[in-house]
């Protein structure tokens, strides 16, 4: 997180009873024979998702969607490349992941702090958050389009039914749901809390848990309402939340603190009171493997990258940077093989093997390089940020 405050007719959930009937899309079981009897169900019926979004693939796993190689038809044929926008210098390097070399550097506007892969995969979307101005990026192409005004776009994600794009107006202090092709303003919500900058979906979609940076502070925002429905004080003085991910099963929201030096661990259903697990200095993003069983934690003022496993709710390893850096946001390659990362403050990008932690390469870019996308990558649609795919 730079250090400038300018920071889905309805588909249904899986009923619980199906849940426990059935086997995930990619091992289901034989249809029941004809003398055979159907099984009642045995738990009550879960609440519905969030109206108009895609059903959810896994029960148990959110993130079911993007396994190595299950590219959506949209993205296809586009291009491999991972997307650098660099604060300082207003631009956008883009780097060809297959040599590692710079192939071209776009001109965007004031400040550019994320790239952001819109919900229907085809747009990508400057944040030029001084500049007050979205920057259109043809994935296709790799050339820039349109730009529109919009105040204060510090970070930018979309509801899970795609209905809306939600504008994290930090300076303004503001969520300002917009259509997310237009980004015309459909209802904007004042908050009373500084910094909001990163968020994530629950399973259903029908609420977000937003991180509100330089005041210490988490939001839970009802999707379909657009309201504001619970708001709590981080329990450690100083506390600066950054990034925001759901477990894969749903049953925890996980926030980076650049100050508590790790991440709180999180209850959204119930918004109680988050615990911390320490990862190291600066903990900063969060980046879920490829097969679902690890999160890859960046601790900016280490450099270094500590690896979380879901099973066993603890951390596994830490992988440390030849020289040091400073590993701040990005994503993890189409394959699941490489973790690429902006160096916030040394003006490179590190390109990081998954399987080993060991550094690929260590690529100079512009100046303040911050929220890059890599894309296209597996899922069939996009929540936003750097790239949260479902």
């Amino acid at each position: 997180m730079p250090p400038s405050p300018r920071a889905l007719t309805a588909a249904a959930l899986l009923v619980a009873a199906l849940a426990a009937c059935a086997a995930p899309a990619d091992h289901a079981r034989p249809a029941a024979s004809r003398t055979e009897a159907a099984a009642p169900p045995d738990r009550p019926a879960t609440p519905p998702g969030l109206p108009g979004m895609p059903p959810v693939l896994d029960a148990e796993d959110v993130y079911a969607a993007d396994r190595p190689g299950k590219l959506s038809p949209v993205v296809k044929d586009f291009p491999s490349r991972v997307y650098v926008p660099n604060t300082n210098s207003n631009t956008v390097t883009v780097i060809d992941p297959a040599t590692y070399k710079v192939v071209e550097t776009i001109p965007v506007g004031n400040q550019p702090q994320h790239v952001v892969p819109s919900w229907d995969l085809k747009t990508l979307w400057v944040n030029n958050d001084l500049g007050d101005s979205l920057t259109a990026i043809d994935p296709a192409t790799g050339k820039a389009g349109r730009t529109l005004d919009v105040s204060d776009p510090y970070n930018l994600y979309f509801t899970p039914n795609g209905k809306y794009a939600v504008v994290m107006a930090s300076m303004d202090r503001e969520l300002v749901f917009r259509d997310p092709r237009t980004m015309k303003v459909a209802k904007t919500v004042p908050v009373n809390c500084a910094g909001v900058n990163h968020a994530d979906f629950s399973a259903d979609g029908r609420y977000f848990i937003v991180s509100c940076e330089f005041s210490g502070e988490l939001l839970k925002v009802d999707t379909e309402k657009m309201e504001v429905v619970g708001q709590q004080k981080l329990p450690k003085e100083g506390a600066m939340p950054q990034d925001v991910k759901l477990a894969p099963d749903g049953s925890a929201f996980y926030i980076a603190d650049m100050m508590a030096d790790g991440m709180w661990v999180l209850d959204g259903k119930a918004f109680t009171t988050p615990k911390l697990l320490p990862t190291g200095k600066g903990a900063h993003g969060l980046y879920v493997s490829r097969d679902s069983r690890q999160m890859y934690v960046t601790n900016r003022g280490e450099g270094s990258v500590s690896v979380f496993d879901f099973g066993k709710e603890k951390l596994t390893g830490k992988w440390h940077l030849p020289d040091g850096g400073s590993p701040d946001m990005g994503g993890v390659s189409a394959d699941g093989k490489v973790l690429w990362l902006s160096g916030r403050y040394d003006a490179e990008v590190y390109a990081i093997d998954t399987r080993s932690g060991k550094q690929l390469a260590r690529i100079p870019v512009g100046s303040g390089p911050h929220g890059l996308a890599v894309y296209p990558q597996p899922g069939r649609y996009s929540l936003g940020h750097t790239g949260v795919f479902r």
